[in-house]
């Protein structure tokens, strides 16, 4: 075990993370203009200010195992490519022929084992994305293949996903997430974890909103009372950590005051929403067994709480199961830690384990509208990950598919915001204290339309 890990820095002793009491009055502004989610002319900004320069994340790097794979991403009415390389290397392009103009790729996903061949007049591409070929070259007169090869766009990875930046002139994806943000994640090995779910679905509100409602805890008590159990979002425990354009957020998982039976209780009821716990729970119960008398009662002695023996459990689970712990702490295996990085993806994650909201504007420009995608990933022996992963789904109905319980309540839970938010009279909302992750996130909202002004 190394002497200090990243993940340490929400011990108070640290001085890295700050709680509650130490964000100064006037550090963010706890105001927030309404308008941001309900002005068809703020959207249209959002579009230049924010959604052209920021790097998103457009899928996972399995998502394109083999060379010719390609998918298609689209922001509001800005469609790309991205595809593996004979190289093995993942490359940008922006969706539509030099020629004339049109769209190389319609559908979704597919393999280009001989390069883009545009169906309209038939020119064609390498997958490096150079010009190869054009029909009736000899008559064609003076084209210039260098000149006219696809327009390129950055790609790159990180923790297993693929980000896209539609900004020709992007800095680096690791200088925009910033070392420190860097060195926090890596030792998760998301990359090592397989999709159990993957939804997209429509919603009615402002892509803000989702954002918002997975950076604060403030509603657990009013929309998620069954968390209260195993979770309880205490000023004097959740420790934050803000960047530039990013932040993280933890609480941990354990409920001040309530007894070892609740508690037990309330962590062997996690699989309901945490899938990755359920190949835990059978060696926590062995663990917890030696203090349970005949009629399941627990009494632990002074030192030991259900919150350690869940957190050796989960170490001893994952070590065994070949995934590598060691860069995270006790405090890791076990409790959430609320990721958010701009613009659009929140992650909860913990050993094993992570869960990921995703929203961008609907593509018709209607502020009122987005896209959200919600994904959970695993650590699964090799040998398991085909038969639990995922297919993507795309929900066609509204409210066809049931999501897990407290996503579900989410899900109820944002369009009602949104109705309320397009009042006319109500023209800011007063964020409390405990919403400072929100505040942040606003703050660099605001930076970046500010930005877009004076340039």
């Amino acid at each position: 075990m190394p002497a200090t890990r990243p993940g340490e820095w929400v011990d108070p002793d640290s001085g890295l993370g700050m709680g509650l009491d130490e964000v100064a009055p006037g550090t963010f502004n706890m105001s927030i203009p309404t308008d941001r989610y309900t002005c068809p002319e703020y959207a249209a900004r959002e579009r230049s200010a924010i959604w052209m320069r920021t790097w998103q994340i457009a899928g996972r790097e399995e998502d394109l195992p083999k060379p010719g794979d390609w998918k298609r991403y689209q922001i509001l009415d800005q469609s790309f490519l991205i595809v593996r390389g004979k190289d093995e290397q993942l490359r940008g392009f922006v969706n539509a022929c030099r020629h004339r103009g049109n769209a190389l790729c319609t559908t979704e996903t597919g393999n280009a084992k001989r390069g883009f061949l545009c169906q309209y007049h038939l020119w064609s591409y390498d997958l490096d994305g150079r010009l190869k070929g054009l029909l009736r070259e000899n008559l064609a007169g003076p084209i210039d293949k260098d000149e006219n090869s696809l327009l390129p766009v950055s790609v790159d990875t990180f923790a297993g996903f693929i980000f896209l930046n539609p900004d020709p002139d992007a800095v680096p994806l690791r200088e925009y997430l910033g070392d420190e943000v860097v060195s926090l994640l890596e030792p998760y090995n998301i990359d090592q974890f397989t999709p159990v779910m993957d939804v997209t679905e429509e919603l009615d509100c402002n892509w803000k909103v989702v954002m918002d409602a997975f950076e604060e805890g403030y509603h657990i008590n009013g929309i998620h009372p069954q968390l209260l159990q195993v979770l309880h979002i205490n000023p004097k425990t959740a420790r934050y950590r803000f960047f530039e354009n990013h932040s993280v957020a933890m609480a941990p998982f354990e409920v001040v005051g309530a007894s070892a039976q609740d508690q037990v209780a309330g962590m062997l009821a996690l699989p309901e929403t945490f899938p990755g716990t359920v190949a835990v729970i059978p060696r926590f119960q062995e663990l917890i067994a030696p203090y349970q008398d005949a009629d399941g009662n627990v009494d632990f002695p002074d030192g030991v709480t259900a919150r350690l023996l869940l957190q050796q459990a989960t170490r001893e689970v994952l070590t065994g199961m070949g995934l590598d712990v060691s860069g995270l702490t006790d405090s890791q295996m076990v409790d959430n830690q609320g990721w958010v990085l701009f613009p659009n993806y929140f992650m909860t994650v913990r050993a094993g384990e992570c869960h990921v909201i995703m929203s961008v504007p609907h593509p018709d420009g209607d502020p009122n509208r987005c896209i959200w995608h919600v994904a959970s990933y695993m650590f699964l022996p090799e040998e398991f990950r085909d038969a639990v992963r995922a297919e993507p789904i795309v929900v066609d109905t509204p409210g066809s598919h049931k999501y897990f319980e407290a996503l579900q309540q989410d899900y109820e839970q944002m369009p009602r915001q949104q109705k309320g938010l397009r009042n006319d009279r109500l023209d800011h909302m007063s964020l409390v204290k405990e919403e400072v992750v929100i505040a942040h996130f606003h703050s660099v909202v605001d930076r970046y339309m500010a930005d877009a002004v004076n340039r």
